[in-house]
């Protein structure tokens, strides 16, 4: 099966197709996807996904992602990547100066289209927020992000592809595919 990855970020298909080993044809389609509004990130990607199928026609993915702080009520939770345009992960900081409650989150939906419908996979990683980044700049929020004694940005690019939210919901959804296709 040919599946294309639907984003504008180019490092996120080839994770896609190096999670999948050969075992799918991963092509990616940088299409400009409207960016739903909703609480849920299942549901912005369902958006997305119906969104490009209907350009598209054929088997795909996206995905979206929130980063919510317990903190601070969740936010930025969907909005994550408008906050990090924004005041970005030192705005965050700024904003957890002196509190004690640390916890913060990350989950991922996929959302896989085809003709049938459209399905969607989660991932969910739980961490605490650091009181300063740690280890190389790298992606998004990945050095104030910590989890097991680690940020984010200080694991290897390999074990974060193992354990970070998109990895877990690149899983579910390569379960279900799996089955899908001995099926």
């Amino acid at each position: 099966m040919r599946l294309a990855v639907v984003t504008s970020n180019p490092h996120k298909a080839k994770e896609v197709a190096a999670f999948f080993k050969g075992e799918l044809k991963v092509e990616h389609v940088n299409l400009e996807c409207p960016e739903f509004r909703h609480p849920d990130v299942g549901e912005i990607a369902r958006g997305k996904a119906r969104f490009a199928y209907d350009q598209l026609e054929r088997p795909l993915i996206v995905d979206d992602t929130a980063f919510s702080v317990k903190a601070l009520m969740n936010f930025p939770g969907p909005y994550a990547a408008y906050v990090l345009d924004t005041i970005g992960y030192r705005g965050i900081l700024r904003l957890l100066e002196g509190v004690e409650e640390r916890g913060a989150s990350f989950e991922t939906a996929i959302a896989y289209a085809d003709g049938t419908g459209i399905r969607i996979f989660r991932g969910l990683i739980d961490g605490v927020i650091t009181r300063s980044p740690r280890g190389r700049e790298g992606f998004g929020y990945d050095p104030i992000f910590e989890v097991n004694g680690k940020t984010l940005a200080e694991l290897p690019l390999e074990e974060k592809s193992r354990v970070s939210h998109r990895a877990r919901a690149l899983s579910a959804f390569g379960e279900w595919w799996r089955k899908e296709r001995e099926r």
